[in-house]
């Protein structure tokens, strides 16, 4: 693949709902291109962009592919996301490193949950955006209700730029209002204007006219003083209203016969930003933390920023990356300013889906892939260590739904971290932890799709077989009143035997002051050489519970008298002592159990503001307050971890997809006795099984 120059590069991603059409429409591009020479489908799982196992299986995009389009003299690199939420994250890698989106809307269901999504990832980077109704040669197509229910769902000023010819099974080609011309069939040959369409065309041109002329001063008084604008100053005044974001163009395209994808590669072309175009990239410098932009040039110091990782486990990590200013060249060496360490480069390529063309270099603006980088993931900034700088990464969001997981067999036991370790490097929004209080490691995505594809993918691709459970909530106990008592360990055996007797009291802290441990014992009734074995003994409650087998927090102990035996009296025996007075004495002080809080933030349309909140009143909720912004609801809540672990799932349920929450740990609070009461109960039950089983 050639070198193009800065000007001749367009950024663009694919967005919208999922099934709307986005993989056929980059398959088309390719095919149009003459990048591939045979048109593969999604249904037949042979599309370039949709190649992993996982996404032939399902048939849908899991993750980001790059498809590098020559056009023209120019090279588009096309974006293709995912359009299921639980994918999020490879979507928001995307949208950081485009110039332009390209929202494709279905033909027949028009704007959808997933379109109002990509919207709003669009509008959180102010990222100009070019609309295509696909799929227009499907039963029922209509141009015309998509338009409206773009109107209807969006402000912005929509204007077809593209006017079908035919419709469903006779769609012939699409009226191109830009040069007034027909552009017929597969390859888009011009033709006159069919005479029937001559008024809609007249009516579509004087609006794109205008459109044109607002997004220049110079064009818009012309337009005013009643001059007529050349094609070339409105092509030049579209261009500067669609990176204004004061214009949305709307095309119209069958990717299948491919009727309309030439013109979506010329409007691309044409009008959509280069990485000149748009305002520098900002950025930080590592040693004083000063502001520097950076001017899209391949002749400064280099600045690029990683946007996507895979592993894999025959190549190792491939990391691609989007250059800002300067040029990544093979076989070179880069600074890694995210964790301070030097990168050797090796051979640099351009991917299309799979597919690996070698290339010298990469300049600015241009996208490109490298293998087997050592520490650098996802989010980190490559450079020159002489000029350390950071680019700010993708804005994440939070995981909302958690697992536990478990290798199937002890072969899988030991490959397990380092397989989640991989998994998680590869895709942000997948994190994973340890969690010693409930004994789970805890695996935690998107959603429930999200999570399956994550533990599917530990199978297929690295050999690990996971077992998977709801996950337990991370209860704590603690007490609530002041308590002493005194337990002696006794026993005799044939030999030497074992003695120990400690007086213990035990006190309420507050709440996140943690264990406290003070020795009160005078006159030697108990050696200071057994302090540290009582205290082991302690802390072992601590960690496995009192009550119901869970943590032991905010608690202050004191050691307030005991006894020993001159022969029989050994560390082990005050570790059991301790251990029993300190269990007998929080038993004695009113324990309680104590669950996790969080504040769920969540944003719905006002109209399943009621339902929301209703659920959330079954949840043992605490509404705190609500907001409006942007014509959406905004419902702030403190409610137990334990009602809503499956939230996402039963939130995408009650909205349609449409509602949106984040959740944080806030505090612990008491279990209300009722449910506590339960709790303990299944605890018990579960330790005599336990036992029953030894």
């Amino acid at each position: 693949m050639k070198d193009y120059s800065t000007d001749a590069l367009r950024n663009v991603v694919l967005l919208g709902h999922g099934s709307a059409g986005k993989t056929m429409l980059g398959e088309a591009m390719l095919f149009s291109a003459g990048a591939i020479s045979r048109l593969g489908r999604v249904e037949d799982g042979t599309t370039v962009a949709d190649f992993d196992e996982e996404e032939i299986r399902r048939r849908i995009s899991l993750s980001t592919a790059l498809l590098p389009v020559e056009w023209k003299e120019h090279k588009l690199n096309v974006l293709d996301t995912p359009g299921f939420p639980d994918f999020v994250g490879e979507v928001k890698g995307a949208v950081r490193v485009a110039e332009c989106a390209l929202i494709l809307v279905d033909s027949v269901a028009g704007v959808e949950v997933g379109t109002e999504l990509a919207w709003s990832y669009c509008d959180e980077r102010d990222l100009p955006r070019m609309v295509v109704v696909g799929k227009m040669d499907r039963d029922n197509a209509d141009f015309e209700k998509a338009l409206e229910s773009l109107t209807g769902s969006f402000k912005a000023n929509f204007v077809p730029l593209f006017l079908p010819i035919g419709a469903q099974a006779n769609l012939k080609g699409i009226l191109d209002v830009t040069r007034m011309k027909a552009r017929m069939g597969a390859k888009g040959e011009l033709a006159d204007i069919p005479a029937d369409m001559a008024g809609a065309a007249e009516d579509a041109r004087g609006k794109v006219v205008e459109a044109a002329a607002e997004g220049d001063d110079e064009l818009i008084m012309k337009f005013l003083d009643g001059q007529e604008l050349t094609d070339e100053e409105v092509t030049r005044g579209l261009r500067a209203a669609l990176r204004n974001r004061t214009l949305v163009p709307v095309l119209c395209a069958a990717s299948t016969t491919g009727v309309g994808v030439s013109g979506v590669l010329d409007a691309l072309v044409e009008f959509a930003p280069s990485p000149l175009d748009v305002p520098p990239q900002a950025a930080t410098r590592v040693a004083s933390d000063a502001e520097e932009t950076l001017e899209a040039t391949d002749a400064g110091a280099l600045a690029a920023l990683v946007f996507k990782s895979t592993a894999d486990p025959f190549v190792g990590k491939l990391t691609y990356f989007r250059v800002y200013r300067g040029a990544v060249t093979s076989d070179s060496r880069v600074y890694n300013s995210t964790h301070s360490a030097e990168e050797r480069i090796g051979q640099i390529y351009v991917m299309r889906g799979k597919e690996q063309s070698p290339v010298p270099r990469v300049g600015a603006g241009d996208i490109g892939l490298v293998a087997k980088l050592g520490v650098t993931m996802t989010g980190d900034t490559l450079c020159v260590k002489e000029n350390a700088i950071r680019i700010a990464p993708p804005a994440y969001p939070d995981p909302l739904i958690t697992i536990a997981v478990e290798p199937k067999t002890q072969a899988d036991s030991a490959k397990m971290g380092p397989t989640l370790t991989k998994l998680s490097e590869e895709d942000p929004t997948l994190r994973w932890r340890q969690e010693p209080s409930i004994k789970q490691t805890l695996l935690e995505g998107m959603g429930d799709n999200h999570l399956d594809v994550a533990i599917r993918r530990a199978h297929t691709k690295f050999g690990v077989e996971l077992v998977t459970h709801p996950p337990k909530v991370p209860y704590r106990e603690t007490i609530t009143k002041t308590a002493e008592t005194t337990y002696r360990h006794k026993k005799q055996t044939g030999g030497a035997g074992q003695f120990a007797e400690v007086a213990m009291r035990v006190e309420p802290q507050e709440p996140g002051k943690g264990y406290e441990f003070s020795w009160k014992v005078f006159g030697g009734a108990i050696s200071t050489s057994f302090q540290s074995s009582i205290e082991k003994g302690i802390k072992a409650v601590m960690e496995s519970g009192a009550l119901a087998g869970y943590p032991i927090v905010d608690v202050k102990c004191a050691v307030v008298d005991g006894k020993e035996h001159p022969v029989d009296s050994k560390p082990i025996a005050f570790e059991t002592a301790g251990r029993e007075a300190f269990k007998q004495a929080v038993l004695g002080a009113n324990p309680v159990l104590l669950e996790p809080i969080v504040t769920l933030r969540v944003v719905v349309p006002d109209s399943y503001t009621g339902d929301v909140i209703g659920d959330l009143n079954t949840k043992r909720a605490r509404v705190q307050g609500m907001d409006q912004e942007g014509g959406k609801a905004i419902v702030t809540a403190s409610v137990p971890l334990a009602e809503v672990q499956r939230y996402a799932t039963d939130l995408r349920s009650l909205t349609q997809g449409r509602g949106v929450f984040s959740m944080k740990f806030d505090r612990y609070e008491q279990v209300p006795a009722h449910i506590a009461q339960g709790l303990i109960e299944r605890a018990r039950k579960e330790r005599a099984g336990e036992k029953a089983e030894e």
